[in-house]
This record gives structure tokens, C-alpha cells and sequence, in this order.
């Protein structure tokens, strides 16, 4: 792409992109790596700057891929096109007013944080797509530790 008279900055925003639609959570690092990579392109120039490409490059070819992170913002956003505009849950729902939390607004929320591990289970989606799984870890080394987690969490409600 260089040789051919590509921009090396946009080379290193391709990296990005790519860090992060085909590596996704395989490996998590590829996208602070492309990051710098870009930040340095930007600040560096060239010619300097092909030898940061060329480091960048290697590093995610040689990653284990998976594009389960990016299947899942398009998976959410096709439920959200044939949903339509579903109402949050009133447990979630901030109440500032009076009238507010006499109608309901936050009864019932479990901050997370609060509980062993950070977490609670509780129904986060509204009513009519309730315990939807949206995101369906690749099989690979760092994702399957993923899949793990959710499911000693979520035991059985998303099938992990």
C-alpha cells in the first residue's frame, strides 16, 4: 500500500478498524496497539512511521481473530431497527422528582457494585426483549475465559 502511494495515516486508521472488527476480544491489546500505532504515524511521519506500521502489522496478523464483538453492535442495532423504541425499565429509570419515584422511577435497582464481584443479576432490557443475548463469545483462548465469566454469573439465562 505504501509503495502504491497510500497516506500512511490511513493505513494506520485501517489497523484500527481492523484491530477491532476482526480481533475484537481475542485479544483486547490489538486495539491499544493499533491505537498507538495510529497516535505515533500521526506524530512521527514518514518515513519513520513504516517501521511502526510494520510492528503494528505483524503483531495483528499474528493475533487470534474474532469478529464476535462486532456481530454483536450489528445484532443489537438490527433488534433496535425491528423493536423500535422500547421503554427502559422503570427500575433503571433516574428519579430526581418527587412525582418520579412515587411512580416507581429507580424502586427496585441493585447497584451492581454492591454486591460479591460487582454484580447483580438483573434484568437490564425492556419487557418485550428481556434476556435477549446480543453477545455470543468467539471460540478462542481469551474469549472462552470470557464465556466462562458470563456464565458463572448469568448461570443459565443466556445459554454461555
Amino acid at each position: 500500500m505504501i509503495e502504491g502511494g497510500e497516506d500512511p495515516t490511513f493505513i494506520a486508521r485501517r489497523l484500527l478498524i481492523l484491530a477491532s472488527e476482526d480481533i475484537g476480544n481475542a485479544n483486547p491489546t490489538a486495539l491499544v496497539i493499533a491505537n498507538n500505532c495510529f497516535q505515533a504515524v500521526n506524530v512521527i511521519g514518514w518515513p519513520e512511521s513504516r517501521i511502526i506500521l510494520s510492528q503494528c502489522v505483524t503483531y495483528l496478523a499474528s493475533s487470534p481473530k474474532s469478529n464476535a464483538a462486532y456481530q454483536a453492535i450489528i445484532d443489537a442495532q438490527k433488534e433496535v431497527k425491528e423493536s423500535g423504541n422500547l421503554a427502559v425499565l422503570l427500575d433503571l429509570r433516574n428519579a430526581p422528582t418527587k412525582l418520579m419515584k412515587e411512580i416507581g422511577y429507580g424502586e427496585g435497582y441493585k447497584y451492581a457494585h454492591s454486591y460479591p464481584n460487582n454484580f447483580i443479576n438483573q434484568e437490564y432490557l425492556p419487557e418485550e426483549i428481556k434476556a435477549k443475548k446480543f453477545y455470543e463469545p468467539g471460540n478462542n483462548a481469551r474469549e472462552n475465559e470470557l464465556r466462562k465469566r458470563l456464565k458463572a454469573l448469568w448461570q443459565e439465562k443466556y445459554g454461555y
